[in-house]
């Protein structure tokens, strides 16, 4: 008689999406492997939810085509020629290879990089300790939150927000810049409880009709890097028919009648000729937060990814601050609460022993610092040697013409740390198996709401697959680099930076599973003050002083504008290139991540690219031909599909398909640029112009690119 099998859930987290974070619970069967995924009920901000792509883990955790052994290059970068080496020979070679650039080279010819694949801070951020006890270049982290960090901390001072589970109190919801049904579900879970239990209206502002704008209550679609111009417009009205709360403003703002002033050129006329929204659009939503008190902005990171974004995202922030929601329950912003948790990471990163002398590289940048660009390199030494985990740059790094030249250079030794043979791991000359979430122990806070929680290894990993950590290690040991951090399993770790974050030992959070860090309420309405010495909201920030993660100042921060308004820095559409190019998130994919599950493969289809069918019979393009995207720094070839939720002149690519998935394997951020943005820098993902035509692929073509676009493990070989 077989014998059902024994199935416990268990407590997890979700380490992929920073905003959510969601808390989980995991069908664990037999103690070996993984069912259905669930939302944590018990988590006041998951409640439950979570999305669909999560919900079938188990499809990426078991999925035959992981890494399962070290492997070192048999063949030509690129080709996919690997054979099966040992753990101790794989970190002998990566060990000497470090050793020997640091020799002949120093140091900072070394380069470990990383990101977010993972956002435990113990296996993403504890390769920075071996960073600095090696003295090797360091990373500034510009792909992801430079610019709308940036805009938000300046207005506030401080990055943190109202609790968002208050959402579902308010009587207005402002979505902005965030298609929450693709990439934060939970902001729709709050959302949609208030407009069921308060009748309260949901505003979605965003570049395209997607998914969030469909469910809203008010839809606003306007041209992409007119946010500011937007926000602008609105404050005019909100000054104009006496909706400022100038008790609020006179105690929490520090120009509000110069702001007031500025704006009375900036009104519903001349936003709706920048932004292409209509006066009637532009005074009705001015009106609605004018006159709705408990008006609550959730402010995304979408509508940052503009060479504009930070005075965007600042102008869009000022809106509260003049009606004055921040007073009331409900009412006031959220873009990031990520500065409520105090993280002591001194020993996770080694803060010990960092030098400040060696030089800083910008993630964003990587195709420029491996092509020997000497600014990028701030006139150091070239990269010899990288270590890379959690991230996938050869598919999502800016400017992907220059990335592949560097990876391709035959004097750049690559080890690359993943799960599956992304395309960064074939150019690699050594690829390392890593461990999943479930296969290992970690420490997760939720930028998007409060909670943090310790996600627990639930499972033994595959083959030989091992942690972030157990590499860090191996490679301390082998070339002599001695720190305690090496020495202490995850969990020691965990619980020493719990307790010296002031947030108690690891055994208490374990027994109270998640644990809420919101501040009062008071606190995170900012009715003690905002973040600056005087308390007061920035409508007139210093730039340069932004109290924001950065590397100095850069890009053309002397020109930004001192007060809200529209900044005309964005790559604007010309006759040569006439369509502006934005590369929107997909739902079944994160990033890079789940281009390798079935099911998100088979849901996604194939890269498109979303074109106005005006437009599009204009070229005389129809739905489904095959067309090619071009600007200063490549060519990328998708299929055209219609579609009148985007406006002229507009074009959206959702997803990071591999570059293999597109004819002769150029992916979507080829044309993306590297620019560095004002005033810290930060990566433009969603500020492209480009030129469309239609193209002919060759039919001997067609069906191999098909197969790659549903077969990851086609890449290889």
């Amino acid at each position: 008689m077989n014998q059902a099998p024994r199935i416990e859930r268990r407590a997890s987290v979700c380490p992929h999406d920073c905003p959510s974070v969601c808390s989980l619970e995991v069908e664990v069967i037999d103690g070996r492997s993984i069912g259905r995924v669930h939302g944590a009920k018990s988590n006041t901000y998951t409640a439950g939810v979570i999305c669909a792509k999560v919900a079938r883990y188990a499809e990426r955790i078991h999925n035959p085509d992981r890494l399962l052994y070290p492997m070192r290059r048999t063949g030509p970068k690129g080709s996919g020629q690997f054979e099966r080496i040992s753990w101790d020979e794989a970190l002998d070679i990566v060990a000497r290879k470090f050793l020997e650039a640091e020799r002949e080279f120093g140091s900072e010819s070394v380069w470990p990089y990383y990101y977010a694949g993972t956002m435990g801070y113990v296996m993403r951020d504890g390769i920075n300790r071996l960073r600095h006890v090696k003295k090797y270049s360091g990373q500034y982290s510009t792909i992801c939150t430079a610019m709308s960090w940036t805009g938000y901390v300046a207005g506030t001072g401080h990055l943190r927000g109202a609790d968002p589970r208050e959402m579902a109190v308010s009587d207005c919801i402002v979505i902005w810049g965030t298609n929450a049904v693709h990439t934060q579900v939970n902001v729709m879970t709050h959302a949609m409880k208030a407009r069921k239990e308060r009748g309260a209206k949901i505003v979605a502002i965003d570049i395209y009709n997607n998914a969030t704008l469909k469910q809203a209550d008010m839809a606003l679609v306007l041209r992409p890097g007119t946010d500011g111009a937007l926000a602008c417009a609105v404050m005019h009205v909100l000054f104009r028919d006496g909706y400022a709360d100038w008790n609020y403003l006179e105690r929490y703002t520090d120009h509000p009648r110069e702001l007031e002033e500025h704006l009375k050129t900036r009104d519903p006329a001349w936003a709706s000729t920048i932004t292409g929204l209509s006066v009637e659009e532009i005074e009705a939503f001015a009106k609605l937060v004018g006159t709705t008190k408990r008006t609550y902005f959730r402010l995304g990171f979408g509508f940052a990814r503009q060479r504009n974004g930070v005075v965007n995202m600042h102008a869009a922030l000022s809106i509260p601050a003049v009606t004055g929601a921040w007073q009331y329950e409900g009412g006031g912003a959220l873009h990031s609460n990520s500065g409520i948790f105090h993280w002591n990471k001194a020993l996770i990163e080694g803060h010990d022993a960092i030098d400040k002398s060696i030089r800083v590289l910008d993630q964003s940048q990587i195709g420029r610092v491996l092509t020997g660009d000497p600014q990028a390199l701030y006139n150091g030494p070239s990269v010899k040697a990288m270590l890379i985990q959690n991230t996938n740059p050869v598919s999502v790094a800016p400017e992907q013409e220059l990335v592949k030249q560097g990876f391709a250079r035959d004097d750049l030794f690559v080890c690359v740390h993943e799960q599956f043979m992304t395309e960064t791991a074939l150019m690699a000359d050594i690829v390392l198996p890593a461990t999943m979430f479930m296969e290992h122990d970690d420490l997760y806070s939720g930028g998007g709401h409060q909670h943090f929680q310790v996600g627990p290894k639930l499972i033994e990993p595959p083959g030989e697959c091992r942690s972030n950590h157990e590499v860090f290690r191996g490679l301390a040991e082998r070339l002599g680099t001695k720190h305690r951090g090496f020495t202490m399993e995850p969990r020691e770790i965990i619980d020493w930076t719990l307790q010296n974050s002031g947030w108690g030992s690891l055994e208490n959070l374990e027994a109270q599973v998640h644990f809420d860090a919101q501040p009062p309420f008071e606190e995170a309405h900012f009715l003690n003050g905002f973040g600056y010495p005087d308390g007061k909201f920035r409508f007139k920030p210093d730039w340069t002083k932004v109290p924001s993660y950065n590397n100095g100042a850069m890009g053309p921060w002397a020109s930004m504008p001192a007060l809200p308004d529209h900044w005309g820095v964005i790559e604007a559409a010309t006759e040569e290139h006439p369509f502006r190019l934005a590369t929107s998130p997909a739902r079944n994919f994160l990033n890079s991540s789940f281009t390798e599950t079935p099911t998100s493969l088979d849901k996604e289809r194939r890269p498109e690219v979303m074109i106005h069918p005006v437009d599009a019979e204009r070229q005389g393009i129809t739905d489904g031909d095959w067309v090619k995207l071009k600007n200063q720094r490549g060519e990328v070839y998708l299929r055209a599909k219609l579609f009148d939720g985007v406006r002229r002149g507009v074009l959206i690519a959702e997803g990071i398909w591999p570059n293999a998935a597109h004819p002769f394997g150029r992916g979507i951020n080829t044309l993306t640029g590297g620019d560095q943005v004002a005033p810290y820098g930060g990566a433009a993902f969603h500020d492209n112009r480009v030129a469309l035509e239609r193209a002919e692929i060759d039919p001997v073509l067609e069906p191999l690119v098909a197969r790659k676009q549903h077969r990851p493990e086609a890449l290889v070989g």
